[in-house]
């Protein structure tokens, strides 16, 4: 690690734990040369993880929109935004834990539609709605008797 204030190359760490996100490791380093001391943050380089989507066509993962379709679905409802985000947290942990280089959108969903089972009925029905395309209030009425049964 190269020293950020003289450039030299001989630094050693004082001190290392994860990082307040948990997703990657901040380390205290001080500088052998100069003395100085500087923060690090060392995150797992990955290999981008591709979504197989309902076209067949392929893009980047990309968590933003779980978590987008998430708050969407609580909108109005008694959700924290911490429990969105670890809700998102978890589904994202899950989905990397897959080792897989490419995952089909509706296992995604389906993920997504697992976890709001538990964090809010509601939610998992407004998000239900839209990721199965429900077409009439009979489809409607089926989820939410499947829902009361279990």
């Amino acid at each position: 690690m190269k020293c950020p204030f003289c450039q030299a190359q001989d630094t050693k760490v004082i001190d290392s734990r994860p990082a307040d996100d948990n997703s990657s490791i901040k380390r205290r380093r001080q500088c052998e040369s100069c003395n100085k001391r500087f923060t690090t943050y060392e995150k797992l380089e990955t290999i981008p993880l591709m979504v197989i989507k309902k076209d067949e066509s392929r893009e980047n993962f990309d968590r933003s929109k779980i978590e987008a379709g998430i708050i969407q679905s609580c909108h109005k409802r008694p959700v924290s935004t911490a429990e969105i985000k670890k809700t998102v947290d978890d589904i994202e942990n899950q989905i990397y834990a897959m080792e897989v280089s490419e995952i089909p959108t509706k296992t995604i969903g389906e993920l997504v539609m697992e976890r709001l089972k538990d964090l809010d009925e509601v939610a998992y029905v407004r998000f239900a709605s839209v990721y199965r395309e429900f077409k009439d209030v009979s489809t409607f009425m089926d989820e939410i008797t499947k829902l009361l049964k279990k």
